[in-house]
């Protein structure tokens, strides 16, 4: 099923945002400055081709472990994002949601582009990942904070 939603969204117009994401990239690496927001606009672009099976993540919460982009310096990082192309590339996909989300059959793909709405907004601290592992980290810190309100039992 997941196969079949990819190819859908690739022909019907993800590979249109995906190619923007891959736009921003390109300009943002061309600038020197921008080269750890190139990275991501790669990896997000990426992720915008074929989405379905996958999902963004806090790298903190699949590590359990901080690092640069999920500490103050990431939120600085995704303030300059914001100003400079998330918004925009938010737009992008809100404008998309909305043209999918007046067919019925474009409902599930309209709902994507606006996870990846909210993934434009503020990209750094997040990596993509199967289902599967997302579900997978979410249980293992779930089960964590069940073990140290416990006491540590």
């Amino acid at each position: 099923m997941r196969a079949i939603g990819n190819f859908l969204w690739f022909i019907l117009g993800g590979v249109f945002m995906g190619l923007m994401w891959w736009l921003v990239g390109l300009v943002a690496a061309i600038t020197i400055v921008g080269l750890p927001w190139a990275r991501a606009c790669f990896v997000i672009g990426q992720f915008t081709f074929l989405p379905f099976g996958r999902e963004a993540i806090n790298r903190e919460e699949l590590s359990n472990r901080g690092d640069i982009g999920t500490s103050p310096f990431g939120m600085i990082g995704n303030i300059i994002w914001f100003l400079f192309a998330g918004l925009w590339l938010a737009l992008g996909h809100l404008c998309s949601a909305l043209c999918c989300f007046i067919t019925i059959i474009g409902i599930p793909f309209g709902i994507q582009h606006l996870k990846l709405a909210g993934i434009a907004l503020w990209p750094i601290g997040k990596t993509i990942v199967t289902i599967e592992v997302a579900d997978a980290a979410r249980r293992a810190n779930a089960d964590r904070q069940v073990v140290g309100v416990r006491g540590g039992r």
